[in-house]
């Protein structure tokens, strides 16, 4: 099965070169990188997105294997579904599913299933794929569609994923795609926003969901990256850096209603 893009031409080009010349002017300065487990990445516009997810998959080791969590905005498929065969098309060329990976985690419970409706309209994985490609050039990766959830549940879907995951010899790298406070005033999403982060930092997604719950944060991928939280951690995580935090008022210049956009990195 091949998924062709849907948002190629508005949240990126959908010119190969000049999709190129855009994540290369993102790219900032610093050349350090780290061996990570896991990366949490903004899905936005790459005008509006874009620095952020580009410096943090900068200042990841490439990886040959991935599996990106995204959110599910279209309420379509199954809960915590996984395209499992096929290739993905982005301007930058296809990639492959990796289905040996994709069948092992099906195999390991029941909690994420095979299934291709929910990601014929979500760009949440999409919008990582450019980026990606760009910096690790080749790679096999499984998208999976997470629907909003208990943290039970999560734990259960980052158990999954981990007993699929723990001998095969090869690294692989976890993306949780997120973006957090949505259409409020500046001040107040950063604020919002702190209270997350400080989570993240502290590896504790339980903490997140009740601090999503309790301050009415409205971050949009809060399943994946509770998954990607708990997964981590039984990979022996031990710590979460915060590469970059901006908002779409940085780009737009109105602060007046802004959409918050993290990049992190745990290892």
């Amino acid at each position: 099965m091949i998924r062709k893009p849907i948002v190629a031409g508005q949240f990126y080009s959908s010119d190969s070169k000049k999709l190129k010349n855009d994540i290369e002017t993102l790219k900032p300065k610093d050349t350090s990188k780290i061996s990570a487990k896991g990366i949490i990445l903004p899905h936005a516009g790459y005008i509006y997105s874009g620095k952020v997810a580009v410096a943090t998959v900068n200042k990841a080791i490439p990886k040959k294997r991935i599996i990106i969590l995204g959110p599910n905005h279209t309420g379509l498929g199954k809960d915590f579904s996984i395209f499992s065969q096929g290739k993905w098309e982005t301007p930058l060329g296809d990639i492959e599913i990796d289905s040996i990976l994709a069948k092992l985690i099906v195999e390991a419970g029941g909690i994420i299933k095979e299934d291709y409706t929910a990601h014929a309209r979500e760009h949440s994985i999409e919008v990582e794929l450019p980026i990606l490609q760009h910096f690790f050039n080749e790679f096999k990766f499984v998208p999976i569609v997470c629907a909003v959830s208990t943290f039970t549940i999560y734990q259960q879907a980052a158990r999954q994923i981990f007993n699929a995951i723990e001998n095969i010899k090869d690294e692989i790298l976890l993306v949780a795609s997120t973006d957090m406070t949505h259409y409020e005033p500046d001040s107040a999403a950063r604020r919002k926003d702190s209270l997350a982060i400080e989570s993240i930092v502290n590896l504790d997604a339980k903490q997140l969901l009740k601090r999503i719950d309790t301050e009415n944060i409205s971050m949009c991928g809060a399943g994946s990256v509770a998954i990607l939280l708990e997964c981590c951690k039984l990979m022996q995580a031990k710590k979460a850096e915060i590469v970059l935090y901006q908002t779409s008022g940085e780009a737009s210049g109105d602060y007046s209603s802004v959409v918050g956009y993290l990049g992190a990195i745990i290892n």
